[in-house]
Formats: C-alpha cells, structure tokens, sequence
C-alpha cells in the first residue's frame, strides 16, 4: 500500500492509496456491490473470496438495495470490521452521475450512523459497470469533501480511496491536485 495523496479538511483526512482493498486496516472497506449483493465478479468477488462465505451469507440475508444506496455487513476474515456495499450504477442506466453522487454518500452516512471513523472505497461503478474513470474520480472525490465538510461532527475521520491499477488512480490523482490547487 502506498500513500499517493493526503488532504487535510478540518481535522479530517481525505486520502488517495494505491493496493489492494481487501488488505486495509479501516473500520469498513466499501465494495462497489450490485443491486442483489451477489458478489461474483470485480472487486465484490475479491472480498468475498479473502473475507470468506459469511458476507455473501449476511449480503443474502439482505436481500436487495437499490441503485444510489448502500447496506452494511461484516468483514469475515479481513482486516477491516465491516463492508459497505454501494450499489453504484451501470452506464446506460440513466442518471448515472447522480446515483453515483448518492452511492458514495449512502455509504458515509452509513459509516457515520454505525460510529465508523475510517472508510476506504474502490473506484465505484468504474470496473464492469462502465462509469468512465474521469468521472467517477471527480463525482467520488467531490462527493466525500462535500461529505466532510458538511458533516463535521461525524466520527468519520478518514475518507480514502483505494485504487487498484494505474490507470484510474491518475484520475484520482487529478481531483486530489485540483483540491490542494483550490
């Protein structure tokens, strides 16, 4: 895991890591889930390979969530105490931006309400579901600031992104520049 970038606002910390989500050490890691939690391919089918049976068991007992909402379950054998599930959309879908915009935020107020102080998320909707990278690192980065800064008594300390392939994290990498330029 590598540290790439770091912004402070108000005591709170926005952060930009390269790895492997599966390995972090944060009270919950957010997995870009679909609408009926069946976790089989991309970063859903990782964590549930390392975390074991028991999320796809608790995502089961769930049942559906809707585009732009998140739901909570243990973490199993990681490292982290619990998964959000974000149900990020598909392109083509329609209103892709705002039901990412409310994915992201679903999921922070879901950390907050469980008193959850550090989140680490993927690059939502960006793998299979075919959100272009640009965009979502711009809805994402934007969605977690505005979080933090209007959210300050949140226990939500640390809000980072945690991104797989070089490729994305230079997008990711372009919204953390334009906050320190700002």
């Amino acid at each position: 895991m590598k540290i790439v970038a770091e912004y402070n606002i108000d005591g709170k910390i926005l952060r930009l890591v390269m790895g492997d989500i599966t390995e972090r050490d944060v009270d919950a890691i957010v997995n870009a889930a679909n609408s009926s939690l069946a976790h089989g391919g991309g970063v859903a089918w990782a964590i549930v390979r390392k975390g074991g049976q028991v999320i796809q068991d608790e995502s089961n007992a769930i049942g559906y969530v809707p585009v732009g909402s998140a739901a909570i379950t243990t973490a199993g054998k990681l490292p982290s105490q619990f998964v959000i599930h974000a149900v990020g959309p598909r392109m083509g879908e329609g209103d892709e931006d705002n039901k990412l915009k409310n994915a992201v935020s679903s999921s922070l107020e879901l950390a907050s309400s469980k008193g959850l102080e550090s989140v680490s998320m993927p690059a939502i909707s960006s793998g299979i579901f075919g959100f272009p990278k640009d965009r979502c690192a711009r809805i994402l980065v934007g969605t977690a600031r505005d979080f933090l800064l209007k959210n300050s008594n949140s226990p939500v300390k640390i809000v980072e992104f945690c991104i797989f392939d070089e490729l994305t994290l230079g997008f990711f990498k372009q919204e953390f520049d334009k906050l320190s330029s700002s």
